[in-house]
This record gives structure tokens, sequence and C-alpha cells, in this order.
């Protein structure tokens, strides 16, 4: 397919810049997506800001929602979809052949996988974020059909509302009347609060800042039972007295930046009970951790990377049946050209202004 195709390049770090690039042309297991929406999540300003090892340049972008231009037969066989369909894609593209691909943790391939919105424009076709008109989808790429009635801004949260299904349900293991505490109110917590709802928990509690004070009233709106501004309450004194001493069955870090939250997280926690760590805080080291508080009281600590198909589909399908609820999760749908100003928007910089969640449209 000729043409080129307009594109956001992460350069170097808090160097956004439009480019063009050529369409590339389309084999047996690959295809060609017009990009209708991508979602930002906080990773995305941690990779603005460079905050993690990575090669430049890149267009950034890995919760891609479009529909298919042009796929290859052997694709379209595989992916069952064809020229047409609308599609989520997921960021993380494995080898296929590693340990861990055939397990079926393809998130986790240890043999050259990848995730789109992280791939330097020189490894191959240079289309492979989601910052553009097009993008090229390589032949070990997984895709999920989405409705085509849901709108773009609403159906591109299929990340992280599997984001919250994977982390804060399955996980965990989270059950019927139990307690969960969710540290962060960003998307990625909202999305936990709406997944641990659908659950069946019986008290969901939401940490914040005072900043987050419209963030915590959508928590209450979505099913949290309590929020807590960590700046005027002892968040961990805060769940103890919430809970009349038993502490929380499950707790979800999903903040940001802040290492503080580990800590809080494992004293927040009942014995026995399970800490999902899934907020990424850059090259920050976690002080005061004191590790005989997880063997004394048995408490399960586990990291979370990414999503996967299990959770991505059931996000598809909540998202149908939960669309107007989550409308309320979207704040700013604005063309790929302002993405600098959408980073900058959604991490608080911007003077003013608050966002939860934003889409980018090419």
């Amino acid at each position: 397919m000729a043409g080129k195709s307009a594109a956001m390049v992460l350069t170097a770090p808090k160097k956004l810049e439009l480019r063009e690039f050529p369409i590339p042309e389309i084999g047996q297991e690959d295809a060609l997506l017009r990009m209708e929406a991508c979602g930002i999540c906080g990773s995305d300003y941690e990779m603005y800001e460079g905050a993690y090892s990575l090669s430049y340049p890149f267009i950034p972008g890995h919760e891609p929602l479009g529909v298919i231009e042009k796929i290859g037969s052997i694709a379209a066989r595989r992916w069952g979809v064809g020229e047409g369909d609308r599609v989520a894609v997921e960021p993380m593209v494995g080898c296929g052949y590693c340990r861990e691909c055939r397990s079926g943790s393809y998130r986790l391939c240890s043999g050259g996988g990848r995730s789109y919105g992280t791939i330097p424009i020189q490894n191959g076709p240079a289309l492979l974020g989601g910052y553009a008109q097009y993008m090229y989808l390589a032949p070990q790429t997984i895709v999920h059909k989405v409705p085509a009635d849901i709108p773009a801004d609403i159906a591109v949260m299929f990340n992280p509302l599997g984001a919250g299904l994977r982390w804060a349900v399955d996980m965990p293991g989270t059950k019927f009347g139990d307690t969960v505490v969710i540290l962060g109110p960003g998307q990625r917590g909202l999305a936990s609060v709406i997944a641990t709802h659908e659950a069946g928990a019986q008290r969901i509690i939401v940490t914040g800042l005072a900043r987050d004070a419209r963030k915590l009233q959508l928590a209450r709106e979505f099913g949290a039972t309590d929020t807590i501004n960590v700046e005027q309450q002892d968040a961990v004194a805060a769940v103890k007295e919430i809970t009349g001493g038993e502490m929380a069955d499950v707790v979800v870090d999903v903040a940001p930046y802040d290492p503080d939250t580990v800590t809080q997280g494992l004293a927040m926690v009942r014995r026995g009970g399970t800490v999902i760590l899934a907020g990424t805080k850059g090259r920050n080291p976690v002080k005061g951790l004191f590790s005989d508080r997880i063997v004394v009281n048995e408490i399960r600590v586990q990291g979370a990377m990414s999503v996967d198909l299990h959770s991505y589909g059931p996000a598809i399908k909540l998202i149908e049946r939960r669309r107007d609820l989550l409308a309320k999760m979207h704040t700013h749908t604005l063309p790929i050209q302002k993405a600098e100003y959408a980073i900058e928007l959604l991490a608080g910089k911007i003077p003013g202004e608050q966002a939860i969640h934003i889409a980018l449209t090419p």
C-alpha cells in the first residue's frame, strides 16, 4: 500500500516531534491498522521523562484501537479478523518460542519480545506505536474485536480496564466479600475499583492526594466504599479504623513513582493477605522495607507486568455493558499533534487542568 503516515516520535527525553513515514507493504502474516484512538497511561509519561532505559527514537503509544486496513491471508486466518474489522491491539508481541511464550506468559517473553510504543524506528517498519495515523501489526500480534458502536474514546479503555481486572481481581484472587485497598486513583486505580466492585468486594478503599478530590469522588461513584486523603490522614491508621483492625485481604499499589506506597501496602494487608505491586517507581528505591513483616505474616507479594488475553477479552465485554459508567472517566480527546501537551496534562503538570483518561486521535 503506497502512501505515508504522520506519527509523533520521541527522539529523546521530553522531545516529541511530528514526522512522516512510508506505509509498509503487508505480507501474508502481518497487517496494517488505521488508527482511531490511542490511550495514554502513566508509563507514557515515565517514558517521556526518560525514566526507562529505552533506545531512541521511537513512536510511543501502547494502547491502540483501530480498523484493519489491510491484512495478509495467514494473519486473517490466525487472528480471526478481516479488513474493516475494528480491533484493540495488545501491546506485547512475544517471540512465540521461548519458555514464557510457550507457557502462555507471553507478556514476559525472554526471546526478544517487544512492546508496541517502545520499539526504535530503525528496528523494522517504523510505524510500531499508536501515536500515528497508521500502525504496522507484526505477525505475533494479538488483537481483539471491538464492537463498532462504542465511541472510540471509550472503547480504547480496554487497556486500563484490562489492567484493573487482572491486577485487582485475577492475580490476587479477589472474592465476594473481600476488603480491597487501592493505592492511587488514576485511571488504573479507578479501573481496579470497577473490577473489584464487579467481583463482589464488600469494602473498597481508595487512597489519593488532595489534588485527587475529583478522582476520589469518581471512585465512590464506581463502587468505592471509603476514600482516604493521605495528606490529611495517616493512611495505614485510616485503614485500620475502617476495617475495625482486620485490615485488607488485598492491596493493589498502582501509584507511580512513590516507593512509600510499597511499605504502606505491606502495613495495610492482613496476615495471609496479598499485595500486588503494579505501579512502577522508576529508579526510586523502597526505604524502610522490613522483609520480616512479609515472612511473619505470610504476606503474598506479587509484581504485575502488563495484561494478557485473559483480561482483555472480559474488559471489552465490560465496556460494552458499562460504557456509560466508563464515560465518566474519560476527560480529554486530543489530536496526536498535541501528544506532548496530553502527556503533561495526564501527569498533572498543566495548571488549572485535571485529566483522568485521555485518548489521542489521528
